[in-house]
């Protein structure tokens, strides 16, 4: 009887064993692809995202506000930096590595990344002195012709390494001499920022060398009221914010820069009840429309990293406040960073301590989108 029962057991067994290997059979293999990036638009938004609680493991998450629609993230290693080819073809990430994650021998690289699948297409071996530090538009930067790829280097001595982004190789390095960063002019030239509120000034032969260089006279009271480094650009022209609220242009398109004069965001009354900019991208331009933003906030002296909870519009024609967006009237959180396309539609983008990446109207600040936590801990946003 036993034997019958198991012999049953044994038939049902394998007649189960032959149903699903025919049913496998049936079906056909599973496939993974990778979709490509949609064409380039000007409203796609690149969004870098450093946790402070995985340093080594940055992103860079690319959104399309068009169509509300997360397209993807590239991978930046530790403290990246980031840029952008004008061509919108290809992405550059100046990052470090370490062998054991956090700790080991260290390898700095520039990636090059396609950007109609976000791959890795090669890489760049640099000087292991790249800047890790949140992330500007000017830690990583490309002149016009998108020849050169300026990275800023502190060890804490500062330099600014060349490459030749045809050639792939590193040309040089440049002693900045105490100043930061590479504000780009033109297809060979670059300013950096110095502590004593001067601009250095450098131009480059067709190899990547210092031609020469020029020091401004001091255009930033940096004891009186120091300037934010995100400063937005048109053309050769930068504009500057202070931390109390005060705006300066600096054309950089000759040898020696040429300042605008200062004018202030404030008015009086304002500055008194604690008006003043905050975050860590403080400041949008939209030039076809003279339109300049800024992140504001209520605060006092070293407030300047808060998050904003007013957009103030300006028309850098007239220098006059046209609009102001109450960001909790559309039970928007603060932004922490801002930025705005710049086609002819344009977007307002502002990011949350929480990483919601909001999407407005730039003309008239009404709501679009929010695309809730997009990363863990998001900074300045590049929109190309």
């Amino acid at each position: 009887m036993k034997r019958r029962r198991l012999a049953a057991s044994m038939a049902a067994v394998m007649s189960g064993v032959v149903a699903w290997h025919l049913a496998s059979a049936a079906e056909k293999p599973e496939e993974l692809t990778v979709a490509k990036v949609p064409p380039y638009s000007p409203h796609q938004i690149y969004v870098p995202d450093i946790s402070f609680a995985s340093m080594t493991d940055a992103r860079v998450h690319v959104f399309d506000a068009d169509a509300n629609r997360f397209l993807g993230q590239i991978d930046g290693g530790f403290a990246p930096g980031f840029a952008i080819s004008p061509d919108h073809k290809t992405s550059y990430i100046a990052t470090t590595y370490f062998a054991r994650g956090s700790h080991g021998d260290r390898t700095d690289v520039v990636e090059l990344i396609d950007n109609t699948t976000l791959a890795v297409t090669g890489e760049i071996a640099i000087p292991p002195k790249h800047g890790q530090h949140v992330p500007s538009p000017y830690n990583t930067a490309l002149s016009d012709d998108g020849h050169f790829l300026y990275v800023a280097n502190v060890t804490p001595s500062t330099s600014v390494t060349v490459i030749d982004t045809a050639a792939k190789k590193v040309l040089g390095e440049v002693d900045t001499d105490g100043c930061v960063l590479a504000y780009p002019s033109g297809n060979n030239r670059f300013s950096a920022m110095c502590e004593s509120g001067k601009a250095l000034t450098i131009t480059l032969d067709a190899n990547g060398k210092e031609a020469s260089r020029k020091l401004s006279d001091a255009f930033i009271d940096v004891d009186r009221d120091p300037a934010f480094i995100n400063a937005a650009r048109e053309g050769n022209q930068y504009w500057f914010l202070t931390y109390e609220g005060s705006v300066r242009t600096a054309d950089f398109s000759g040898d020696a820069p040429a300042f605008g004069m200062p004018w202030p965001l404030v008015s009086a009354q304002e500055k008194k009840a604690g008006w003043r900019p905050g975050g860590l991208q403080q400041i949008a331009l939209h030039a076809g429309t003279h339109r300049l933003y800024v992140a504001m906030h209520k605060g006092a002296d070293g407030s300047h990293k808060d998050p904003a909870t007013e957009v103030w519009v300006f028309d850098t024609s007239t220098k006059k406040r046209i609009a102001r967006w109450e960001l909790a009237k559309q039970k928007i959180d603060p932004f922490l960073s801002i930025q705005v396309s710049i086609d002819d539609k344009p977007l307002f983008y502002g990011l949350t301590p929480t990483s919601d990446l909001v999407v407005m109207d730039a003309q008239t600040g009404k709501l679009k989108h929010v695309e809730k936590q997009l990363g863990s801990t998001s900074t300045p946003l590049v929109n190309p």
